[in-house]
């Protein structure tokens, strides 16, 4: 079975503007050489370490073989630690770039993978690739998010028969439908999953783990995300015309896939969108595409400074002011930044929000301003993961809401373990899919002897 590179049919005429999807695949082998030139004999390879790529991707290896125009071997040393570059090279930060001892100079790591995977699709050099041997264990693996996938594509390669179990309709998780259309197609998403089935990996849609499941398989994985999002606690943040920011991008991406209007819309409205992570970042881009009528991003902390200060020296990652692709969309339509900082909402009005300016998080009295809101987005983080699924298996939360056993390891008690941001807290996509291998190499270990 070989599985092609596809075209995304999600793409239609509000998903066009900067719609960046093709850009990373589509410069010449010539120019990625002479990039991929630059980050070799560099000494100590940073990419590798814990400021970098927490996957330990062998970076200046395939690096290399991509200059050297070994391009097929590249692919095949970078999937020994990389388990989805079509993922990663689309969403990832890159913290390996801001870590390397090049700094503001330093390869196009992210795009290189990214061309890599996608020449490999494109080749028909991507197999499913089946154990040739089988443990006889079975793990269920709870939750299809990155560490889940990262977690049962392990699992699977090292022998087990995986089982996913996922409550939404859709393999992915954030993935699917946390992350918007045009930043992580999800035409990509599906052509993963199907590449696992294919490998041996077993997915199962529209159910509920019930705790029961751990009497039915060797061990059970939870990798349900961190999905509490915190509130504004403010008057009126109850109101219809209030959400949460996973659930509009859920809202987005359903009606992306289905082609049907989205059950929560910007269309016509004025946007306030109520934190400056990526998350609100990807609805002020959402919101545009829907047409809404303007957006304004409110954000607690002071602009960032444009270059490094002196207490944030390489190889740390760089606290500087980023322009994502919502925030130069926005100045594209807008004529100007959708950002105000060192400020928060005060109260929610009809049609309006009341804002006040901060000054190290406290109010300053006299600064209020009302703004047009007809519709809110909350971005401002999450809190931990779901009570619902805490105590449906019996275990008791950290104080930041986390399955975090106290030794810090994957293991919850007897088959049970946690993993990705359940187990850690909110954090990136690339740090969930290394937390994912990491829990089913110790699930393996603790399966092949019974305890670890």
């Amino acid at each position: 079975m070989e599985i092609a590179r596809i075209e995304n049919p999600y793409r239609g005429e509000e998903a066009r503007l900067h719609d960046f999807e093709d850009l990373h695949i589509a410069q010449p082998v010539e120019a990625r050489r002479a990039q991929a030139s630059r980050c070799m004999n560099c000494g100590v390879p940073f990419c590798q370490s814990d400021f970098g790529c927490p996957l330990n991707n062998l970076i200046p290896e395939w690096n290399d073989l991509l200059y050297r125009g070994r391009e097929r071997e590249a692919l095949e040393r970078l999937l020994q630690t990389a388990p989805f570059p079509e993922f990663t090279g689309r969403v990832c930060p890159a913290l390996c770039e801001k870590a390397c001892n090049l700094e503001s100079d330093a390869l196009t790591n992210r795009d290189n993978e990214l061309y890599l995977i996608e020449t490999g699709f494109e080749k028909g050099w991507i197999h499913p690739r089946i154990p040739a041997v089988r443990t006889g264990r079975r793990v269920a693996v709870v939750g299809s998010g990155p560490s889940g996938l990262a977690a049962a594509d392990l699992l699977n390669r090292l022998g087990n028969e995986v089982t996913v179990i996922e409550r939404a309709d859709r393999p992915g998780g954030l993935l699917m439908y946390g992350i918007p259309n045009m930043k992580l197609p999800k035409c990509v998403v599906e052509r993963r999953i199907r590449l696992m089935e294919a490998e041996g990996v077993r997915f199962l849609t529209n159910a509920e783990a019930d705790p029961g499941i751990r009497g039915d398989y060797d061990a059970v994985l939870l990798c349900g995300g961190a999905k509490k999002p915190r509130a504004l606690n403010v008057e009126n943040d109850g109101a219809n015309d209030v959400r949460f920011a996973v659930d509009y991008l859920t809202a987005a991406t359903r009606a992306v896939l289905s082609g049907n209007a989205p059950s929560i819309s910007a269309k016509g409205k004025a946007v306030i969108v109520v934190g400056g992570g990526d998350t609100g970042n990807d609805c002020v881009g959402t919101a545009l595409r829907q047409g809404c009528k303007s957006v304004v991003q409110l954000e607690m902390m002071p602009a960032p400074p444009v270059d490094r200060l002196p207490g944030n020296p390489w190889p740390e990652w760089p606290r500087t002011l980023r322009t994502d692709y919502g925030q130069l969309e926005a100045i594209h339509r807008q004529g100007a930044d959708p950002r105000v900082y060192e400020t928060t909402v005060k109260r929610i009005l009809p049609g309006a929000v009341e804002t006040v300016k901060l000054k190290g998080f406290s109010p300053i009295p006299g600064t209020e301003q009302t703004l047009p809101c007809e519709l809110m987005l909350i971005a401002a983080g999450f809190v931990g993961c779901e009570t619902a699924t805490a105590e449906r298996f019996g275990v008791t939360l950290s104080p930041r809401g986390v399955m975090m056993p106290a030794d810090g390891s994957h293991h919850l008690r007897d088959n049970l373990f946690s993993a990705g941001d359940m187990r850690t807290g909110q954090s990136l996509v690339v740090r969930a899919l290394a937390d994912g291998r990491a829990a089913a190499t110790e699930v393996h270990e603790w399966l092949k002897g019974g305890s670890i």
